[in-house]
């Protein structure tokens, strides 16, 4: 038991260490890729890198893909609170995880630096600094940065491994369908013992 446990502890440390490791990596290349955005690119350039991409530099004083924009340092300080708090469940969800799906922490450490490089863009300049620009057509998808791209990926895979887990937790034990769950529940075997015998009992 108690080498079990301690298997588990470290288990549970390294996936610790990992969800670090990946959060000050995304973190460190989100913010150098601002860097350079802010250093090639002026206010209002569109310089085109593929048919459905181009690279822009724009500012962003709302929540991500540009949502709940509004000016002021009020502004700022307002979103980089609701963007710490929108971490929490963070915590909540790396102690569920337990000692396993180290895949699944890298991508949580992930979501936890891309939503640190957009709050210290926040804190440093009242907004979040934004530069890739995908479009089709006509359509433009609202400009986003590698912080965005960290946390819809983190989270996209996190939903699709809690989808498959549910799913094999179904196949492994939940009910089938056109099987009645409770059918065969109040048969039972014969139970051997006293009585069972013919001659005995009597």
């Amino acid at each position: 038991m108690g080498r079990w446990c301690l298997e588990v502890d470290r288990a549970g440390a390294g996936n610790a260490l990992l969800a670090l490791l990946a959060a000050c990596l995304s973190a460190a290349l989100d913010l150098a890729t601002k860097a350079l955005a802010l250093k090639a690119l002026a206010p209002g350039e569109i310089r085109e890198v593929a048919p459905f991409l181009n690279l822009v530099l724009a500012e962003n004083r709302g929540a991500a893909f540009s949502l709940l924009a509004g000016p002021g340092e009020s502004q700022a300080v307002l979103m980089a609170t609701l963007s710490a708090l929108a971490l929490l469940p963070l915590i909540w969800i790396f102690r569920a995880l337990g000692p396993s799906g180290r895949a699944t922490h890298a991508f949580l450490g992930a979501i936890l630096g891309g939503a640190l490089g957009n709050i210290a863009d926040r804190l440093r300049r009242g907004a979040v600094v934004d530069f890739l620009d995908f479009h089709w057509g006509g359509a433009h998808w609202p400009a986003f940065n590698a912080a965005d791209v960290f946390v819809v990926a983190g989270v996209l895979w996190l939903l699709g491994s809690l989808g498959l887990c549910t799913w094999r937790d179904w196949r492994a034990g939940g009910p089938r369908p056109g099987r009645d769950p409770g059918a065969g529940a109040g048969r039972r075997r014969p139970r051997k013992g006293r009585g069972s015998r013919k001659g005995r009992g009597a």
